[in-house]
C-alpha cells in the first residue's frame, strides 16, 4: 500500500497561518514526521490564490526537500504553480491531478509526459461527479485514452474513483468500490488512490467511519490512499486488512511492526 502524506495542504487552518507567515519550522515538522511515518510520497498543496500559488508552493517544495527526502506529491490544478515547482523539485514528483474536464488535460497533462511523472486521474468531467459507476468508468475511459495517446503507461495512473462524504450520500462508499472494481477489469495496470478522510466529512468520530471505508476500499483494489500517516489507528487498520486480504507474504510485514512499537498492543 502506497501512502500520500496529506497534512502539507493550505486547506488546514495551522497550515495556511504557516504558508502566510513562512514558518519553516512548523512545515518541515509535518514533513519529517510524515517521512518518518512512512509515507510514499508527500502532499504539497499551497491552497491559496491562483496568483500567488507559484511562489507559495515553491517554498513549500523547497521548505519540505530540507529535511525529507521523499517525493513529493504536487498538489494543484494551476499550470503556472506546477511549472514554477516542477523547476525546483530534487526527484520525480506525482501531480495531483487531471479528469475528464478537458481544460484540464490540456493544461496539466503535458507536464506529467514532460517530467515522466506519476498522475492522479479524477473520475469527474466539467459536468461534476458522475452519480453511477457506469458514468464514473466512461470518464476514467476517456481520460485513460488521452493519457496512452500521450505516451504516458497505465502504471503510472492513479485514479481516484471519488467519494462524496456519506452524511449526503450514504452509497458513496460503495459506489467508489463499484467504480474501482469496473475500472480494474478493463485496465489492470492503473493504480487506484483516494482522499480517504473525505468519506466522513461532517460526521462524529470520523475515524472509525475512515478504517471501515479503508479495508472495504482495499477489498476492492484500492493500492494508495492519501491519508494521515500519523494515525496510528489507522495504520494499524491499514496493516491488518492487508494481512487479511492475502497480501503480506508470511505476515511479516505485520509482525515486523506490531515489534517495532508501530501500534497499540490491545
Amino acid at each position: 500500500m502506497q501512502i500520500i502524506g496529506e497534512k502539507i495542504n493550505g486547506t488546514r487552518k495551522q497550515v495556511k497561518q504557516a504558508i502566510a507567515d513562512r514558518d519553516v519550522d512548523f512545515i518541515q515538522r509535518l514533513a519529517r514526521r510524515q517521512a518518518e511515518a512512512g509515507s510514499t510520497w508527500l502532499d504539497v498543496n499551497a491552497g491559496t490564490p491562483p496568483d500567488r500559488e507559484p511562489d507559495d508552493l515553491v517554498w513549500l517544495v523547497e521548505t519540505v526537500q530540507a529535511v525529507a527526502d521523499v517525493p513529493l506529491c504536487l498538489d494543484s490544478a494551476n499550470p503556472q504553480a506546477l511549472a514554477a515547482a516542477l523547476k525546483v523539485v530534487n526527484q520525480t514528483p506525482m501531480i495531483n491531478s487531471i479528469s475528464g474536464e478537458p481544460q484540464r488535460l490540456e493544461n496539466v497533462l503535458p507536464f506529467v509526459v514532460e517530467h515522466g511523472c506519476s498522475v492522479i486521474a479524477l473520475a469527474m468531467d466539467d459536468k461534476g461527479i458522475p452519480e453511477s459507476s457506469e458514468a464514473r468508468l466512461a470518464v476514467a475511459r476517456r481520460v485513460l485514452e488521452a493519457t496512452r495517446a500521450a505516451g504516458v503507461l497505465d502504471a503510472r495512473v492513479y485514479v481516484d474513483a471519488l467519494t462524496l462524504t456519506l452524511s449526503t450520500d450514504v452509497q458513496s462508499a460503495m459506489l467508489f468500490c463499484d467504480t474501482v472494481r469496473a475500472v480494474r477489469a478493463e485496465y489492470p495496470d492503473v493504480h487506484f488512490v483516494s482522499g480517504l478522510s473525505n468519506i466522513s466529512f461532517g460526521l462524529p468520530a470520523r475515524s472509525y467511519i475512515n478504517r471501515a471505508f479503508l479495508t472495504l476500499a482495499l477489498a476492492a483494489g484500492l493500492d494508495c490512499a492519501i491519508l494521515d500517516p500519523l494515525d496510528r489507528e489507522l495504520k494499524a487498520t491499514l496493516l491488518a486488512a492487508e494481512l487479511v486480504l492475502g497480501r503480506d507474504r508470511y505476515c511479516l510485514t505485520y509482525t515486523r511492526a506490531y515489534r517495532a512499537g508501530a501500534f497499540d498492543k490491545p
